[in-house]
């Protein structure tokens, strides 16, 4: 069984936060919670993090990975944005978008999708995501966590312990205040097309 481990909403112990950094940079796979719902978090080049996430998740090679980023500097570095929706993005983050890039040389093969070489990148608003990925200093790989077979997403830490057991080896119980998926936002084409509806205002994309 996955350890659970109870970090606080608003005043994340740091002690517990650097234990979840030196499993990451150990090779572990973690469920953590974001502002939309929990992930499954790994390194950028962890190969063999990836295919325990694949096997979670059950899906293929062809799966789009997201960068979690702790700001849009770090975001920038590692996928190409078109100048055309450079301030829009940049206004939509911190929040609860996910947007589908090219990526850089910055990100290993291994993270991209096999045929495009695209990712997705987002930067969430979620004060215990945030502290973590402060303290790795570098982006962390994730998928939602949702089940083969499932549509909705799972909002508890003692829940997501409970489905995954020894499949991931950190769980993290914290608050998700709106258990919704982020939309998605292919921009890779250099047009603005939307692949998922979930949380957040989308007119935008429509005007663009």
């Amino acid at each position: 069984m996955s350890r659970l481990v109870e970090i606080h909403p608003t005043d994340p112990q740091q002690r517990l936060v650097d234990k979840v950094v030196d499993r990451l940079r150990d090779g572990g796979v973690v469920a953590m919670p974001t502002d939309s719902g929990y992930a499954l978090v790994t390194t950028m080049g962890n190969k063999d993090g990836l295919e325990r996430i694949r096997r979670i998740r059950g899906v293929g090679e062809e799966h789009h990975f997201t960068l979690l980023c702790h700001d849009f500097a770090q975001l920038g570095n590692l996928v190409i944005v078109d100048n055309r929706f450079f301030r829009l993005v940049k206004s939509l983050t911190p929040g609860p978008y996910t947007f589908i890039f090219k990526g850089t040389k910055e990100v290993p093969k291994v993270s991209l999708n096999a045929k495009k070489s695209t990712i997705g990148a987002r930067i969430p608003d979620h004060k215990v995501t945030q502290t973590i990925l402060a303290a790795m200093g570098e982006a962390l790989i994730s998928s939602t966590l949702i089940l083969p077979g499932e549509d909705e997403l799972l909002t508890e830490g003692w829940r997501v312990q409970d489905e995954l057991g020894d499949a991931v080896d950190l769980v993290i119980d914290g608050e998700i205040d709106e258990p919704l998926p982020t939309s998605v936002i292919d921009l890779s084409s250099g047009e603005a097309m939307i692949a998922r509806e979930g949380a957040g205002d989308l007119s935008m994309f429509v005007e663009a």
